[in-house]
């Protein structure tokens, strides 16, 4: 095995010194063990790399190659790519600049020497980054509650990018996921913008958002009642979360109410009001708010009452002072008291 791992040495040194041969003198190299470990260098793409080889008075000739096309030999161009070129500092320095470094340049690259004996190298690996990019991600999305998800974000770069997602609400923590983030079950408080982003310590992590809006039915959150005495305006209020908006409608009985006869519905958004001039007697009692969308309906009753009558302002029934007094006397006449 070791023979024929010197033959081989025997055969490469043979080739290289052929090369040579070819060279014009008068450009020396410092020389370098052929044997030595292969360096590395890193570059990013678009960035310009400048692989070394530095020179002494010991050797003749000198080339520098890309696998095994030549690119210089002595200061004579073989290469037709107009982004390279020598990088040289009096007879101390050989070496080879590339500009613009795409992937395609990444490969080994080797300075070969022909001193008095015997040709020698020295190879450097020359390795290029490519920032992270996301070149597809998922559309905004619109969805019912309780329906599984799956964003998506696809991005390239050298090395390969790590993708990671957040849920942009206050604590925008990461969620779990790559390429591909499922929600199984969505519910409306993981609505909202989304975050994919993908990063490879080459350059600034690029950054992509993704907005779900999850569909809801209507849930009444909150009823205002009405003190109102005779001759003044009664207002009722209802408020409703709902996705989408929801639309409201007002009843008293079995009567849908609208604008008119001393009636005046208003609308803003999620709230709806019912304002109810010169309030009369015929007037007190129970309304029904109804708020719908097309994924559900959902009502509440809300109270117009006279002051005194024993109902608080949330349209529940409580007991007045009078009505526990008289209660406290029948209990005492009854127990003997």
């Amino acid at each position: 095995m070791q023979a024929g791992r010197k033959s081989c040495w025997r055969q490469l040194q043979a080739s290289l010194f052929r090369l040579l041969c070819l060279i014009p003198t008068g450009f020396p190299v410092r020389s370098v063990d052929m044997q030595r470990a292969t360096d590395n260098i890193t570059i990013r793409q678009g960035d310009t790399a400048i692989i070394r080889c530095y020179v002494d008075d010991k050797v003749s000739r000198v080339a520098w190659l890309n696998r095994s096309n030549i690119i210089f030999a002595g200061q004579d161009k073989w290469s037709l790519d107009p982004r390279v070129d020598l990088v040289t500092k009096g007879q101390l320095e050989y070496s080879l600049r590339i500009q613009k470094v795409d992937v395609y340049d990444e490969g080994s690259y080797t300075c070969s020497i022909q001193t008095k004996q015997q040709p020698k190298t020295s190879q450097v690996y020359l390795i290029v980054q490519v920032p992270a990019s996301i070149y597809k991600v998922s559309e905004d999305i619109t969805v019912n509650e309780g329906s599984n998800v799956t964003l998506s974000c696809l991005a390239s770069g050298r090395p390969d990018p790590a993708i990671t997602w957040r849920l942009l609400n206050p604590s925008a923590e990461p969620l779990e996921g790559e390429e591909y983030l499922d929600i199984i079950g969505i519910m409306r408080n993981q609505a909202g913008r989304y975050e994919c982003k993908a990063s490879n310590d080459v350059a600034t992590p690029d950054v992509k958002y993704v907005n779900v809006v999850v569909n809801y039915p209507p849930t009444i959150k909150k009823t205002q009642s009405s003190e109102t005495p005779v001759g003044r305006m009664g207002m009722l209020q209802c408020d409703a979360t709902a996705v989408p908006t929801p639309e409201f409608e007002w009843y008293r009985d079995e009567k849908r109410l609208s604008n008119a006869q001393g009636l005046n519905i208003q609308i803003l958004g999620t709230t709806t009001i019912l304002m109810i001039a010169n309030v009369t007697e015929e007037d007190y009692g129970n309304y029904t708010c109804v708020a719908s969308n097309r994924l559900g309906v959902q009502n509440a009753s809300v109270f117009l009452y006279r002051p005194g009558t024993g109902r608080d302002i949330n349209g529940s029934a409580c007991v007045s002072q009078s009505l526990w007094l008289l209660l406290a006397s029948f209990a005492c006449l009854f127990f003997k008291c």
